[in-house]
């Protein structure tokens, strides 16, 4: 298992912007980068988010753009407004997250492009890796939703990483924490090979460190249907 770089979260970002062209097979302008958002609370978002209501606070840098989109709960691009897992994180009050910081440093970080960002987002709150084992409700909705963002980009979009954040409903028993790291691979593996994308660019975000999951790690090896 290759991790290409463990990093703090702020000195990451350059780093990961840099990779994003490879990600992204080489993406031209007016195309689309679709980014999945899955885990838990942490990717869905609580900020802003207490006594069971969100207090519609929306900081400079989580603001809209007409270059960020959101796939809907009906599988439909929009333009991404906070909080962005409205309809998605069914059962809790959602609030601010970090996909559109995120959504715009990848913009800031090509300028000149015409590129536009699409965010998938499918993370659950509460959830532990488990809940997103390939054949489970949450991993089988990420992956129709992934590919239904794809498909909506009528040939301009690339799907060109996914951010995952989650972790803390797997700290509570030993056995888990220590299935973690397999478990971990298995959700990557799976991922890559269900959308075809043996490469896909897959950052792993925790407390303290951001995750860059080498590109050429693991490597997998399409069905020919697939291929």
């Amino acid at each position: 298992w290759a991790i290409m770089a463990m990093l703090r979260p702020a000195l990451a970002l350059p780093f990961l912007l840099l990779l994003l062209p490879a990600a992204a097979g080489g993406l031209s302008g007016g195309r689309t980068l679709v980014f999945i958002l899955a885990g838990q609370s942490n990717m869905s978002g609580r900020g802003g988010a207490t006594n069971g209501t969100w207090d519609g606070i929306v900081p400079p840098e989580c603001a809209p753009s007409e270059r960020i989109l959101r796939l809907s709960p009906s599988l439909r691009w929009e333009e991404a407004r906070e909080p962005l897992h409205a309809g998605i994180d069914v059962g809790n009050v959602v609030g601010i997250g970090p996909g559109m910081p995120f959504a715009h440093a990848v913009l800031a970080g090509s300028e000149g492009a015409e590129s536009v960002v699409g965010l998938v987002p499918c993370a659950q709150g509460g959830t532990p890796i488990a809940n997103w084992s390939r054949g489970t409700e949450l991993y089988e909705r990420m992956v129709t939703r992934a590919r239904a963002a794809v498909a909506e980009c009528s040939g301009r979009g690339e799907l060109a990483g996914m951010l995952w954040f989650q972790g803390e409903a797997d700290t509570m028993r030993r056995e888990d924490a220590e299935l973690y790291r397999r478990r971990m691979e298995t959700l990557v593996h799976d991922v890559r090979g269900d959308l075809g994308r043996p490469d896909l660019l897959v950052i792993q975000v925790t407390h303290r460190f951001l995750l860059l999951l080498s590109l050429s790690a693991r490597t997998v090896v399409l069905p020919p249907n697939k291929q």
